[in-house]
């Protein structure tokens, strides 16, 4: 083994054995003509190989942080809401087009209604009872799905001991991509339950459920298009949305008719129930006229309308639930 003599800065020797294959002097040439490789191509707008293969590492250690919060939040609104007993998950389905609804020109933001929440999918949870299958919900759906990416997931909770199949597949196939949240920009969730009336959460945290079919029909309107801004016409809205779910939907059949005669009458003026254009008075009356069973017998002016509302095309699963 070579010797390497080391003087000291007191004066005198020393012999001191060093193994040379401990010390590798690194290629001064080498790394400067790298230096200048990698300088050159930063003055030509060139990325380095390694400096973009570690941006690539870094991004996608980035998706899969993101995906795992947005699933993390998402369970936690599971685990939060009373309805945590589910025992079943049977449909989840994807709509990705990415234009609105061609009915409503006003069309709403969905940040600007239900607030900005990165990383996390703003859950609509409704419970409804499958003895009474809340047929506006289904067309609401559907136009929600035009209008946003959603994530709709069927359940069925421990206290129905039996629900049909065209129920359990009523919000569509399940889409490959539902474990994926962050691809959705609204999560539908509907739990067929025994509940007295329908119910709907939204933030588990900080909102009260909203009860009853006609005021969940609209919320999710809402999330279509504003209620028109003159105030005559809001009403008039409300009015037949009221007249359709505790007069048309629960009455006798002396009082149904004269609400037949009423839509009748207003249809012989206007195509649809509130003036020229197409809104939520007409998916609750369209929906409880033919849940009573009065779309045979009813006069000829709502017969035209209810086959004018089936060619939107939004009506086809409601309608498959009563066939």
């Amino acid at each position: 083994m070579p010797m390497y003599q080391v003087k000291p800065v007191c004066g005198g020797e020393m012999n001191v054995d060093v193994p040379t294959c401990m010390y590798k002097l690194p290629n001064i040439h080498a790394q400067q003509g790298n230096s200048r490789t990698s300088e050159h191509a930063l003055q030509n707008g060139e990325v380095d190989s390694a400096v973009k293969a570690l941006e690539v590492r870094q991004d996608e250690i980035m998706r899969k942080l993101y995906e795992l919060k947005a699933a993390v939040e998402g369970l936690a609104k599971t685990v939060t809401t009373p309805d945590a007993d589910l025992d079943l998950t049977v449909s989840s389905s994807l709509s990705s087009q990415a234009c609105s609804s061609t009915l409503f020109k006003g069309a709403t933001d969905l940040d600007t209604l239900l607030g900005k929440d990165l990383g996390a999918l703003r859950d609509i949870v409704i419970n409804a009872n499958p003895a009474q299958p809340p047929l506006t919900l289904l067309v609401l759906h559907s136009l929600l799905c035009q209008r946003y990416r959603v994530l709709s997931t069927v359940h069925v909770h421990s206290s129905v001991t039996s629900v049909p199949p065209q129920l359990l597949s009523c919000l569509g196939p399940r889409h490959a991509d539902s474990y994926a949240r962050h691809m959705f920009q609204l999560g539908f969730t509907l739990i067929w339950k025994d509940v007295p009336k329908l119910q709907m959460k939204f933030s588990v945290q900080n909102m009260c459920p909203i009860e009853g079919e006609a005021n969940v029909a609209r919320f999710l309107f809402k999330l279509l298009a504003p209620y028109p801004s003159d105030p005559a016409l809001a009403t008039l809205v409300d009015s037949w949305v009221d007249t359709a779910f505790f007069q048309l939907a629960d009455c006798s059949a002396k009082e149904r008719a004269v609400v037949l005669r009423a839509l009748n009458s207003t249809l012989g003026r206007s195509p649809w129930l509130v003036g020229s254009e197409f809104s939520l008075a007409d998916i609750a009356c369209w929906c409880c006229v033919l849940q009573s069973g009065a779309a045979p017998s009813a006069p000829s002016n709502v017969q035209r309308w209810l086959m004018a509302c089936e060619n939107l095309g939004h009506f086809g699963p409601a309608k498959l639930l009563l066939q």
